[in-house]
């Protein structure tokens, strides 16, 4: 599929793997919407500014926001491509040490973890594929793909990782079924399951260079962190290869995550 000239969406683009990838699908013609937070859009702004791309305050849970941000991609051009990089993470054990029901996990914070990633994602899928399904086929009655993002934690969730694990093990596992449902409307879908990649997420500064550098131990080769550009780079090619559908990637440089 050829991204010159389509609009394309990517969720939580303002910063990490979401900016990388919004700036890869610019630099290969697409003009993009970067769907984040409010609390984002100064960032999300410059860098619209940046790849002639526009931001849109965007909660992948609310309904309204998605179908606004969907919306205004169809004002630059027909929707054809998705990337749902929106997404955080949460780490609490089970149970606490001191066996008080207080003090197990959290309820509401694992719901809140499932909304995000796995309700957010299906809803940005479900109502972008919606306007997909409307643009004029391509080669092949191709109308569009679709990105998401899971995690190595799906398969190798570590201590206090359970909210997180469960949410992209759901995005994983729904990866085939939506894929077979938008079929009939000639839209792909894929996953990336990313593994240690370095983005703001680990904070700056000694202790967070510290923090990466025993991060990397357990990482086959090459023998570091993975950067946004990584991403971005596989991003753009599952969107493009019209013959990669419902496939489950990881890029993790070989890494099996260890318990703790």
């Amino acid at each position: 599929m050829d991204l010159n000239g389509i609009s394309a969406i990517v969720t939580g683009g303002a910063s990490g793997l979401g900016a990388a990838t919004v700036k890869a699908l610019a630099g290969r013609g697409a003009k993009v919407v970067i769907a984040d937070l409010e609390r984002q859009k100064e960032k999300g702004e410059a860098l619209a500014q940046e790849v002639g791309g526009i931001f849109c305050p965007t909660d992948v849970t609310d309904t309204d926001q998605v179908i606004a941000a969907v919306e205004a991609a169809k004002e630059m051009g027909p929707l054809r491509a998705l990337v749902t990089a929106a997404g955080f993470g949460w780490a609490t054990r089970t149970i606490g040490k001191d066996g008080q029901y207080s003090s197990a996990h959290d309820l509401g914070i694992f719901q809140k973890v499932i909304e995000v990633n796995l309700v957010g994602t299906f809803n940005c899928i479900r109502l972008a594929a919606t306007a997909m399904s409307q643009t004029e086929p391509l080669a092949d009655g191709e109308r569009g793909a679709i990105v998401t993002v899971a995690s190595v934690a799906a398969f190798d969730g570590q201590i206090g990782q359970a909210s997180y694990s469960a949410s992209k093990g759901g995005v994983v596992g729904m990866t085939l079924p939506v894929a077979r449902d938008l079929a009939a409307v000639g839209v792909r879908v894929n996953c990336i399951a990313p593994g240690l990649i370095d983005t703001p997420i680990y904070g700056e500064g000694e202790a967070a260079e510290a923090f990466k550098e025993k991060l990397k131990k357990d990482v086959l080769f090459p023998k570091r962190l993975g950067v946004p550009e990584e991403f971005a780079s596989l991003a753009v090619e599952l969107l493009s290869n019209s013959y990669m559908n419902a496939e489950v990637i990881r890029l993790d440089g070989g890494v099996r995550m260890q318990p703790k």
